[in-house]
C-alpha cells in the first residue's frame, strides 16, 4: 500500500523541533544569515534549458477540488539548450510556492535560501541533437515537482528530455499569477483520490507532450515556448521514474498506459491492479528503507509477477530520503542549524552525500540508456565503481 503522506515532511521532523528548542534569547542575541543552499552541477556535456507549463484537463473535474473545476496541473520541462546566454536561471522552486514549502515544513523563511537549478528558462532546444528520448517523473506524496532535481538536471545534461509532473493538492504548486495550492487535508478517501489522479494526470501529460511535439501550444496561457521543441520529443522512446509515492504512480501508470516502456522506482511500494496483473516491460527498483519486498507484500507479489526485464539495487547506509534532493538539502543546512551527525543520518543515511548523489545519479542514467538507447554496462553486473551498492534480481 502506499506510504504515509506525511513521509514528505521529513525535514520538519528533525529542523523544526530543533530550531523551537533554541531559547529565545539565544536567537536574538547570536542571529545567524540564512544558510544558501546549493545542487551540484550535472556532470553531462549539454547546457540546459527549461520551461514550465500550465496544463488544464478540461475533460475531467478535480474530484480534490470538489469536482467543480478542471484538473489542471504544472509540469516543468529540462532539456538540452542549444545557448543558454540571456535566460535566467531557473529556482528550485517558485518563490511564492518556496515560502509555503518552507513553512510546510517548520522553517522560518529566513532560516534557508532555496537553491537555483541549472536551467535556464527559455533557452532554445538544442535540435542538433535530434529526436531525443522522454523521461517523466511524479514526485512522492506532500512533495513538490522539483524535489529529484539532480536526477532531473543529470538525464537533461545527457540527452533527455525530463517532464516532472506536479499532481495538483499532493505537494505545494504555484500557477501563473502567484496562485499556490497546498496539499489537500487528509482524509480517508484522499489517499485513494490521489493515487487515482497520479495516473490519469500520466497519461494527460503525455498526450499534451504528443501536442507539443506537433507544434501545438499546450499551455492555458498560450505563453511563449522555448524554439526548438517541435519534433524534439521522441515519444516512441518514453521512460519514467518516482520517489516513493511517485515509485507507485510509476507501477500503475505503466500498468494503465503502453506508451510507458521503462519504469523507474526510487524507493516505492505499488498499489492497485498492478501488484497481481504485473508489467512486461523493464523495471528497476533502488531499495533504501521503505520499499523493500520483504517488508511490503504487495510489493513482493508485485515482484513475482514482472515478466520483463528486473532488477532491485540496494544502497548500503541509503535512507528513504536519500534518493531525493534533500540528501544534499539537509547535509548542507545541518551545520548551521546544529544538527547532530546520528540526526542526520536518521533521515539521509550514513552514505557519504557525495556518494549518495553519484549513485542517484549513475544508476538511472543507466537504467534508461539501457533500455531508450540500447546502451552501457552498468546494470550488468555489481559494479567496483560502487561497492556501496549491491544487487538483487
Amino acid at each position: 500500500m502506499p506510504l504515509p503522506r506525511t513521509v514528505a515532511g521529513i525535514a520538519a521532523m528533525v529542523l523544526a523541533p530543533l530550531l523551537i528548542a533554541q531559547p529565545a534569547s539565544a536567537r536574538v542575541a547570536e542571529p545567524r544569515p540564512p544558510v544558501q543552499l546549493t545542487l551540484p552541477a550535472p556532470t553531462g556535456p549539454h547546457p540546459l534549458g527549461t520551461v514550465s507549463l500550465h496544463l488544464v484537463d478540461r475533460s475531467r473535474p478535480d474530484p480534490l477540488a470538489g469536482g467543480q473545476t478542471p484538473r489542471e496541473l504544472m509540469v516543468t520541462l529540462t532539456y538540452p539548450a542549444r545557448r543558454t546566454a540571456g535566460h535566467p536561471v531557473a529556482p528550485w522552486i517558485e518563490p511564492k510556492a518556496g515560502r509555503e514549502y518552507l513553512r510546510a515544513e517548520g522553517l522560518p523563511a529566513a532560516a534557508v535560501l532555496l537553491p537555483l537549478t541549472h536551467g535556464h528558462e527559455g533557452a532554445p532546444a538544442d535540435r542538433r541533437l535530434g529526436r531525443l528520448p522522454v523521461v517523466l517523473y511524479s514526485p512522492g506524496n506532500d512533495t513538490p515537482r522539483s524535489m529529484n532535481t539532480m536526477v532531473v538536471e543529470e538525464l537533461a545534461s545527457r540527452g533527455y528530455v525530463v517532464g516532472t509532473i506536479g499532481h495538483t493538492f499532493d505537494g505545494v504548486g504555484q500557477f501563473p499569477g502567484g496562485r499556490v495550492v497546498a496539499s489537500a487535508p487528509d482524509g480517508p478517501a484522499t489517499g485513494a483520490l490521489i493515487a487515482e489522479q497520479r495516473v490519469a494526470d500520466t497519461r494527460f501529460v503525455l498526450d499534451r507532450l504528443a501536442q507539443l511535439n506537433r507544434g501545438g501550444n499546450p499551455d492555458a496561457e498560450r505563453r511563449r515556448l522555448p524554439a526548438g521543441l517541435r519534433g524534439l520529443l521522441d515519444l516512441d522512446r518514453v521512460g519514467m521514474f518516482g520517489h516513493s509515492a511517485g515509485g507507485a504512480t510509476v507501477a500503475s501508470a505503466m500498468f494503465e498506459d503502453p506508451r510507458i516502456k521503462a519504469g523507474l522506482s526510487l524507493d516505492g511500494p505499488v498499489a492497485g491492479p498492478v501488484v497481481t496483473a504485473g508489467l512486461d516491460r523493464p523495471y528497476l527498483l533502488m531499495e533504501a528503507t521503505k520499499a523493500r519486498p520483504e517488508n511490503i507484500p504487495d510489493l513482493a507479489t508485485f515482484w513475482s509477477h514482472l515478466r520483463g526485464w528486473k532488477l532491485a539495487v540496494r544502497a548500503e547506509g541509503a535512507e528513504h530520503a536519500t534518493y531525493t534532493d534533500l540528501e544534499v538539502i539537509i547535509a548542507q543546512a545541518a551545520p548551521a542549524l546544529g544538527l547532530s551527525a546520528s540526526q542526520v543520518a536518521e533521515q539521509i543515511g550514513t552514505l557519504a552525500p557525495a556518494r549518495a548523489v553519484a549513485i542517484q545519479r549513475a544508476y538511472p542514467l543507466a537504467f534508461f540508456d539501457r533500455h531508450l538507447r540500447r546502451k552501457g554496462h552498468l546494470l550488468d553486473r555489481p559494479s567496483r565503481r560502487f561497492p556501496e551498492v549491491t544487487f538483487r534480481p
